[in-house]
């Protein structure tokens, strides 16, 4: 299994999600979050939160079977992209285990 990380610009996500439950990715978790980087645009601007962070982004995780990976990568890239600096960042990591907050017992992602 692995779990799916990206970071992408919030005017983005509503295309994103909506392809990926399209192609049959409907367990998603997305986040407001702001963060910082080498980008420096018209929308960057001090936060209001935290002193060191510029850019308001969007945090989407997935976490899917490894045959889905190349697939919702794609989608998130291609949908997520405006061809300019600052697009974000998607990272793909490996997932040891999966429990039920419930039951306590292993389980596996379907």
């Amino acid at each position: 299994m692995k779990e799916i990380k990206a970071f992408v610009k919030p005017f983005k996500v509503n295309d994103i999600l909506n392809q990926l439950k399209l192609d049959g990715f409907p367990n998603i978790t997305v986040s407001m979050a702001e963060g910082t980087g080498n980008f420096e645009g018209d929308e960057s601007s001090i936060s209001t939160y935290f002193s060191i962070t510029d850019s308001k982004v969007v945090q989407i995780e997935i976490v899917c079977n490894d045959s889905d990976v190349e697939k919702i990568v794609s989608i998130i890239s291609n949908r997520g992209r405006t061809g300019n600096h600052g697009d974000g960042i998607i990272y793909v990591s490996e997932i040891q285990k999966v429990y039920k907050v419930k039951t306590g017992l292993e389980s596996t992602v379907d």
